[in-house]
């Protein structure tokens, strides 16, 4: 049996993809019987949650680490090593972005290169991430990430040995179509473009808002629904709202529980996605599961991911977001076909294959 150390910081917050992806794994890795898993947090304000957070089934290191003295740390030395806090292990895996020094082998998960390539829609923390790696590829860490768009960008970024970086997507949980009233109730109304999220610059909300209001001038009965936590760089939605001409028809909901969300997708009439740049995409999955026709980005990793099951439109074109909204809304048989052939593609992502194929990858670390 494999013992696994996993970093469990990103399920102490409210849940964004990462910590979606991280909780689901854990979840389905700690079911298995070739691997023990154990969790621990890097965060001294979270050290009373953990026990909570864990999936059954899961051991917890139960000494607090606190985050900003280990990261700075971390980022000049290899020391000191995280087995001081949680004992020894054969495989310590970093979730997100950050694997401490350990003498155990080790793997870290890297999402995106956000705070390589788009610098100026990082914040403070993310632009440390990649000093972080750099130095966590020198110990010999291995590269877990979730598409080959971004496993050929980490390559290129920090010249790594291409056989180290692993892609391993996530799964999904399938969202059958179910009553729309309750998604309704929550917009306000009977249609509306859906776009669930962080609010933060890369997901570039203020052009969908403009898209929107071209929408608007000629169907009186449309809504557009922002449900989303509040990041960084919000301040751009909020200004776009405010100086719509149809702002009283944009609902803002902010962080949303899980069944709210689900509510919302279910009785969307499209998803929209119109991100700058993306590692993987788990929402427009989410949606085409429902049974909801996605327009998206081509952009980043939404080409792989999607495939056909989406409408793409270029980064930062709000006519052309516009236009494909519209087809969505109004030509029923592009509706049906678009529904059909994302039905097809989100079932590729299946959490057996996922947490099959993550577990091979801890196997073949710790064995190399």
């Amino acid at each position: 049996m494999l013992t696994v150390a996993a970093d469990l910081t990103p399920l102490l917050t409210p849940r964004t993809g990462i910590g979606v992806f991280v909780g689901d794994m854990v979840t389905h890795l700690a079911e298995r019987d070739d691997l023990h898993l154990t969790g621990y947090a890097v965060t001294w304000r979270g050290r009373d949650r953990l026990a909570d957070a864990v999936p059954e089934g899961m051991a917890i290191a139960h000494r607090p680490m606190a985050a900003r003295p280990l990261h700075q740390a971390w980022m000049r030395a290899d020391h000191p090593r995280v087995d001081l806090w949680i004992g020894r292990h054969d495989v310590v895996w970093g979730t997100n972005y950050v694997v401490p020094p350990t003498k155990a082998h080790s793997v870290v998960s890297i999402y995106d290169l956000t705070p390589v390539r788009f610098p100026e829609l990082a914040n403070e923390h993310t632009r440390s991430f990649p000093g972080l790696i750099r130095r966590a590829l020198k110990r010999g860490a291995w590269v877990h990430t979730m598409s080959t768009f971004v496993r050929d960008e980490i390559v290129d970024a920090f010249g790594v040995d291409e056989d180290r970086v692993r892609v391993v997507a996530g799964g999904i949980k399938p969202t059958p179509p179910g009553p729309p009233e309750a998604g309704r109730r929550l917009a306000g109304g009977d249609r509306y473009v859906l776009a669930l999220g962080t609010v933060e610059p890369r997901k570039d909300l203020p052009t969908l808002v403009t898209a929107f209001d071209q929408l608007a001038v000629d169907d009186a009965d449309l809504r557009l629904v922002v449900a989303g936590a509040d990041g960084w760089g919000a301040e751009a939605l909020t200004a776009a709202i405010e100086a719509s001409p149809h702002r009283d028809r944009i609902v803002r909901l902010g962080w949303v529980a899980d069944d709210e969300r689900i509510a919302l997708v279910q009785g969307a009439a499209v998803y929209a996605y119109p991100s700058i740049y993306e590692g993987f995409g788990l929402p427009p999955l989410e949606a085409m599961s429902a049974g909801v026709p996605v327009v998206a980005t081509k952009t980043g990793s939404l080409p792989e991911v999607c495939g056909d099951g989406a409408d793409l439109v270029p980064v930062g074109d709000p006519d052309a977001l516009a236009a494909a909204l519209a087809r969505v809304l109004t030509d029923a048989d592009h509706r049906n076909a678009l529904v059909e052939r994302g039905h097809a593609n989100a079932a590729r992502y299946t959490w057996t294959r996922a947490s099959d194929a993550f577990a091979a990858l801890l196997h073949t670390v710790a064995e190399r």
